[in-house]
């Protein structure tokens, strides 16, 4: 019997929680340094995990030495919650082309523009992590409740203002406030910005660059070339 409960958090809450999104291994361990920085790290599980039930799949639990751990493999005799990281352009195996794939360039066109004059964000880049992140589907709703263009959470959404996710406006608002504190705080560096939009600002700090997670990598490549492909549009 499953103990756990099911947390399905997208790339921009995962940042607010100070969680990653790596390639699963065997265990990933959530270390906190007195700097308030957070670094994962690969370990081998204490509890002798159960075999893994699929790489999108991350367990947090608590080892006998109450250290918070994660890890890609069930583990047995401890309480743990199950974490899916989920975005339309995170997938590392993805078989989309992203230098040909359709796309969208009128949709949301007013808010977009509001925000990122708003908050001095270019709004090809706005649109390329809206496009990453839900491709555009405003209605979007992970079962746990993550909405809209920009797939907040309730508690990110309260954080950032946003009362309404699915309101087009204030979700683009709310995810663009954020990309721009994401930007500032990586000096304008579009690659470092994006990368913390997927991994965290912990792990871009504590890796000093895009860490070397696979769905990161591929979330940067992505948004890269989506950016590219919108402000020459």
């Amino acid at each position: 019997m499953i103990t756990g409960r099911t947390l399905l958090i997208p790339s921009l809450a995962a940042f607010l929680l100070g969680l990653s999104a790596p390639a699963l291994a065997d265990s990933i361990q959530r270390i906190v340094h007195p700097d308030g920085t957070v670094e994962f790290t690969n370990v081998k599980s204490k509890n002798q995990p159960r075999a893994s039930t699929g790489n999108d799949t991350v367990y947090r639990y608590q080892d006998e030495n109450g250290v918070v751990a994660y890890s890609s493999a069930q583990p047995a005799g401890a309480e743990f919650d199950v974490i899916r990281f989920q975005c339309y352009a995170c997938d590392p195996d993805s078989t989309v082309d992203w230098r040909k794939t359709p796309l969208f360039t009128k949709p949301f066109r007013s808010e977009i523009q509001t925000a990122a004059r708003e908050f001095g964000v270019d709004p090809a880049l706005v649109r390329a992590v809206i496009h990453a992140e839900s491709a555009f589907n405003e209605k979007a709703l992970s079962p746990v409740g993550a909405q809209g263009l920009m797939q907040l959470m309730p508690g990110t959404a309260e954080e950032l203002g946003v009362h309404n996710a699915l309101e087009a406006a204030e979700n683009i608002r709310g995810g663009v406030n954020y990309l721009a504190n994401m930007l500032e705080r990586f000096n304008g560096d579009i690659r470092l910005a994006t990368a913390a939009y997927n991994a965290g600002p912990a792990a871009v700090s504590r890796y000093q660059g895009v860490p070397p997670y696979a769905e990161t990598k591929a979330y940067v490549e992505r948004v890269g070339i989506l950016h590219e492909r919108y402000a020459a549009r």
